[in-house]
């Protein structure tokens, strides 16, 4: 390897000198450099001092930059030393295959001025290829009647090596009968012939095994061995003969397969058998681009030709009579080139951008025109498309420079697109075209652009804090920092303290987020001033302005305004004529909603009634009307439960309860409001044992309580311990802000006393702040189960409500808003508001009738026949009177409760239409 680096150096290199182009490049080298190196040299070895040769000193070599410009990486140079390495494995065999003379030609490029270098290194081959027949053991049939003399080809050996390195000579091992003879083809390869030195006879001898040995004079030479069998069969006298020894045919590379390349032909003296003919290859292994027709010798193209690949083929055919004497001849094809390879253009070096100062003339980048056509078809013209302010100038061995040519502004011209177009001299010429940008730099003389002049958002209210409403955009012809822009808000109609708790912007995307959720109710539009700033110096800026419209959602349910519930919360009630007729206008619901657009569209249904299809409503006005007389069997009293509905959605609604009794006046409609008893609900029942059950559970809890307290108390050896069993200590709670129940649950508390005879006793607490509207309060009797207060407004010390419907029950069950959940139908505890509110009526209707003395629920006088249900402890001074004197329009007269008649007040007369009712109606 050393001797191969050695014999290279200046006394082997052919300069080519190239006066002109030092003139316009000032070059001071331009010859070529040759090496000459065996080929499978190991990688990192050393094929020579390039940086020496080119008479570069070792300091130089960063300022230069040596690099090699090659399509595959065979070699690389050495950064610190300028030595040429090898990088990859050089096999000759691969690289060149059979040719003579192998060299691997390359450009090395220097910068700081850019100049390149052409390298030949040429690759010796070494013996490492041993001879290789295409199989172990052939088979010859020689018939008995053959004449010495005659000669049989052999399966030739193939060696990958040239010269004497390669297959020079073939031996056949002694024998009386057979003697070998070498011959040698057009292309120089050899192949032996078998002669047959004395007749043969079968009687005498079947077979002969013969061993034939391929040698090549490489140091130290390598052979191999393949066996040769002679059969001897009976006499077929008349061998097949071809037309022709040797076949020529030339075909172009773009032959289509399936073609027929040509016939061969061969005739056979003999007759039947004898005679019959079959062609095959001799090596048809090794052939894989045409296909042999046995039976009439047409060779067929199998596979596409390619002229760059591979130029010619040599093929042994074979023809074979019945009786097994064969006869051989050699087909050539020549494969001819056409313009079938366009040329291609490759950028050796090429930079990032050109400032807009550079001057003209100034080398730009590196190019090179390949065309794998040979010949005509491999000559390329070049030249630039176009009208830039470049040119190319032709260097040598399809090699040009793109160098300035104009003056390079970059205010007009931000960048070019270069597109350069390579053209062989084939018939018809091919032509390929390679394109690149080069960017030119600038100075920040450009101020950011926004895409729109203004920016208009319609964003839905409820949204999402920190979810994105918008996207500015603002473009700079500007490149680097000169053209990178940031986003902010500089000014809006909002407070100022306000506005970074609704709208914020990323200062590099220019995404503007809400950060808070909007409400139309509340606020329906504001305008943000957004600028954007460069990064230059002096930095540049521009405004825009960007409007937020907030757009409704159905989120508030609809609220009714009429009929409206009393100050204890109980509904009125409307009388109608018993003599009123279909279509009569019995009342209005008039209901609004915050909501705009479709959403507060209001629609007005029926939802429960007590007679069906007695009373219809406007869907859209919202009147009451009868949908027919009154029949004898309807009852005087009537329930109306209407439902408004929005047009949103999912809609959302609100009841309305209308209490409706059919009277001609107030005096008739007495005894149905007051005197006549609820009538019996299956339903109400189930409710009722619900709440003596969970009573119970609560019992049986709180004793297991106190009996646990008990027993830890009893282990303990410190009195204190039973302080809180003291007479007359109670347990209270502390005063303290209620918290804000929204999911339906209630507020309650209470004391809790436990004194020396074991009996618990509850005292209901006057709530220490006012509650807000629509906030109830829980207390517990003795059983342990919960009752709501009505409003906080109205609730005081020692009221009793009806048992809470949200006890120990789940999420689902709790009662929600009116209309948001379907009614119980299955008997379990009621879970809305309007079965609730009925549970909470039959409490109070109790309470009423307890208070007149007609109480039917049993249970002792005063206890409104509660005791049995919820435990002595509660009697009828933990029950207000919860009817109250009813005002009747047009009238200063008042009705009075029963009570009051006992106290000796005598209700005064009058005349109206409306009363509060003292009872809430059953589901």
């Amino acid at each position: 390897m050393g001797s191969g680096a050695g014999k290279s150096g200046w006394a082997e290199r052919r300069p080519v000198l190239f006066p002109f182009l030092l003139s316009l490049f000032c070059l001071a080298l331009s010859e070529q450099i040759h090496y000459r190196i065996p080929e499978e040299m190991p990688e990192g070895s050393v094929v020579g001092n390039l940086a020496k040769d080119l008479r570069l000193s070792v300091h130089e070599l960063p300022t230069r930059k040596l690099r090699v410009s090659s399509e595959k990486p065979y070699f690389t140079v050495s950064a610190e030393s300028g030595e040429l390495l090898v990088s990859s494995r050089l096999d000759r065999e691969q690289i060149c295959g059979k040719k003579s003379a192998c060299a691997l030609e390359f450009e090395v490029v220097a910068e700081n001025p850019l100049n390149f270098y052409h390298v030949n290194v040429e690759i010796e081959d070494v013996n490492d290829h041993t001879p290789e027949f295409s199989q172990n053991s052939f088979e010859l049939q020689i018939s008995e009647s053959t004449k010495s003399g005659a000669r049989f080809i052999l399966g030739s050996a193939h060696d990958a090596d040239i010269g004497t390195n390669s297959l020079q000579n073939y031996q056949l091992s002694p024998d009386d009968h057979f003697s070998l003879v070498i011959k040698e083809k057009l292309d120089g390869s050899k192949y032996p012939e078998l002669v047959l030195m004395t007749s043969l006879d079968r009687e005498e001898q079947k077979s002969y095994h013969l061993t034939l040995t391929a040698l090549d004079f490489g140091d130290p030479p390598l052979s191999s061995t393949a066996q040769i069998q002679v059969l001897v069969t009976d006499a077929n006298d008349n061998p097949p003969v071809f037309s022709q020894e040797l076949y020529r045919v030339e075909l172009p590379e773009n032959v289509l397969p399936g073609t027929t390349v040509l016939r061969v032909m061969a005739t056979d003296q003999d007759e039947g058998v004898n005679a019959e003919i079959t062609f095959s290859f001799t090596e048809a292994d090794r052939i894989t681009q045409f296909d042999l027709n046995s039976n009439t010798g047409e060779i067929i193209i199998l596979n596409t030709l390619d002229f760059e690949e591979v130029k010619e083929y040599s093929i042994v055919l074979e023809a074979k009579d019945g009786g097994g004497m064969i006869a051989q001849c050699t087909v050539e094809i020549e494969v001819l080139d056409i313009n079938d390879n366009a040329p291609e253009v490759i950028f050796q070096s090429l930079p990032d951008f050109i400032m807009e100062d550079t001057k003209l003339g100034t080398h730009i980048a590196l190019l090179k025109i390949r065309d794998k056509d040979s010949g005509h078809n491999g000559e390329v013209i070049c030249k630039l498309e176009g009208d830039v302010p470049f040119k190319i100038l032709t260097s040598s061995r399809n090699t040009y420079k793109l160098v300035t040519d104009g003056v390079l502004d970059r205010e007009q011209t931000p960048g070019y697109n270069i597109t350069i177009t390579a053209t062989d001299k084939g018939k018809p010429p091919l032509s390929s075209s390679s394109s690149i940008t080069l960017h030119i730099g600038d100075v920040n003389d450009n101020m950011p652009v926004f895409e729109r002049a203004s920016y208009v958002v319609h964003v839905a209210e409820n949204n999402p804090p920190g979810a994105s409403i918008e996207q500015v955009r603002a473009s700079d012809p500007d490149l680097g920092p000169n053209g990178q822009v940031s986003y902010s808000i500089v000014a809006s109609d909002l407070e100022p303290r306000a506005l970074s708790s609704y709208v914020s912007v990323n200062p590099q995307s220019g995404v503007v987020f809400a950060q808070r959720a909007f409400d139309h109710e509340q606020l329906r539009a504001f305008e943000l001033t957004l600028q954007a700033r460069d990064h230059g110096s002096p930095a540049l800026s521009s405004n825009v302005s960007l409007r937020v419209l907030v757009g409704d959602r159905n989120d508030n349910a609809p609220r009714v305004l009429y009929p409206a519930l009393g100050p204890d919360g109980s509904a009125l009630f409307d009388t109608v004529p018993r003599a009123a007729q279909p279509g009569y206008l019995v009342t209005k619901v008039v209901a609004v909603d915050a909501d705009s657009g479709h959403n507060a569209w209001l629609s007005y249904h029926v939802l429960q009634a007590s007679e069906p299809g007695l009373f219809s409503v406007g869907l859209r006005t919202g009147e009451v009307r009868t949908a027919r007389a009154l029949g004898d069997r309807d009852a005087a009293r009537q329930r109306l439960l209407v439902a408004v509905r929005d047009g949103g959605q999912p809609p959302l609604s609100a009841t309305a309860t209308l209490l409706l009794v059919f009277a001609d006046s107030l005096q008739e409609a007495l005894p149905d409001l007051s005197d006549r008893p609820a009538p019996s609900d299956p339903q109400a029942e189930l409710q009722f044992y619900l709440v003596v059950a969970l009573a119970l559970i609560s019992v049986l809890f709180l004793l297991a309580v106190i009996l646990a307290v008990a027993l830890h108390l009893r282990r303990s050896s410190s009195p204190a311990a039973w302080g809180c069993f003291k007479p007359g200590l109670c347990v209270k709670s502390e005063p303290g802000a209620l918290p804000n129940y929204s999911e339906g649950t209630l507020p309650y508390s209470y004391n809790l006393c436990v004194a020396h005879t074991g009996k618990t006793e509850f005292n209901f607490l006057k709530c220490s702040e006012q509650l807000s509207s629509g906030q109830d309060i829980l207390c517990g009797d003795s059983s342990g189960a919960l009752f709501p207060f009505c409003n906080s407004n109205e609730s005081t010390s020692h009221q009793q409500a009806p048992p809470n419907t949200d006890w120990r029950f789940s999420q689902a069950q709790r009662p929600g808003t009116s209309g948001s959940q379907n009614g119980d139908e299955t008997g379990t505890w009621p879970n809305n508001q309007f079965d609730t509110e009925m549970l909470q009526a039959m409490i109070l209707a109790s309470a009423s009738e307890a208070a007149d003395g007609s109480s039917t629920l049993g249970g002792g006088a005063g206890t409104m026949g509660l005791s049995a249900r919820y435990g002595p402890q509660f009697t009828l001074q933990h029950v207000p009177d919860y009817r109250q004197n009813v005002y009747i329009p047009g009238s200063n007269a008042t009705l009075t409760n029963a009570a009051g008649k006992r106290d000796g007040k005598a209700p005064a007369g009058g005349n109206g239409n409306k009363k509060k009712s003292g009872k809430k109606e059953k589901k």
